[in-house]
């Protein structure tokens, strides 16, 4: 699924871009995917969303920022036995607790029983090999300070199209800034703005 780009034509106009149309959608959608390739997160709003998980601990991480949960966006957790075919739907406040993005499985100082470890012959307190989550993560308003990087990487890409490195008209000479040549990059202040979004590699086994 192709997502949105994170900041729109009119913001682009709003901070004094004079370039409209396919240009300005283009350079948006670059300045986007640099920002998510960089935080590895979508920002933007997605419901029902299902992916499995390596488990094995007692923490699960779910990769994306940040976890909704109401009555609107139910959380479902599904440990998955593997080759028996066996599910075992979790519910939270009895088989986990759940800290932020985190899911932590059972408390080890709990009499052991078949809802801290399952199957028998796991440990208490952890998570089976695979688990399912479906749920719904991001943001239905994208951070202004992402949407402001955004907007930064779009101008640069806008400004030098072409990626020279500098061009000359008899007498006017200009340079273009690093940063644009092959696409605009994320600078070290973009980067320092961006690192409380930004999440560690993650891995997404195959449902």
């Amino acid at each position: 699924m192709a997502l949105p780009p994170l900041a729109t034509t009119a913001d682009l106009a709003a901070g004094g871009a004079t370039v409209t149309g396919p240009a300005a959608t283009m350079a948006l959608r670059r300045a986007s995917a640099r920002v998510r390739k960089y935080t590895r997160q979508d920002f933007t709003l997605i419901e029902g969303d299902t992916i499995t998980l390596a488990g094995g601990g007692r923490v699960l991480a779910l990769p994306q920022r940040p976890l909704i949960v109401d009555a609107s966006h139910p959380l479902t957790v599904t440990e998955l036995s593997g080759m028996t075919g066996i599910e075992l739907e979790c519910v939270e406040g009895r088989d986990y607790t759940r800290l932020g993005a985190e899911l932590t499985r059972g408390e080890p100082w709990y009499q052991p029983t078949r809802l801290m470890g399952w199957p028998w012959n796991r440990p208490s307190g952890v998570w089976a090999p695979r688990v399912r989550v479906t749920y719904s993560h991001g943001y239905t308003e994208v951070p202004d300070d992402v949407v402001d990087i955004v907007l930064d990487l779009a101008v640069m890409n806008l400004s030098n199209p072409q990626a020279l490195r500098e061009e000359a008209i008899d007498d006017y000479r200009r340079v273009f800034a690093s940063e644009t040549i092959g696409g605009a990059s994320l600078n070290r202040d973009h980067k320092e703005a961006l690192r409380p979004y930004r999440r560690a590699a993650f891995t997404v086994m195959p449902s």
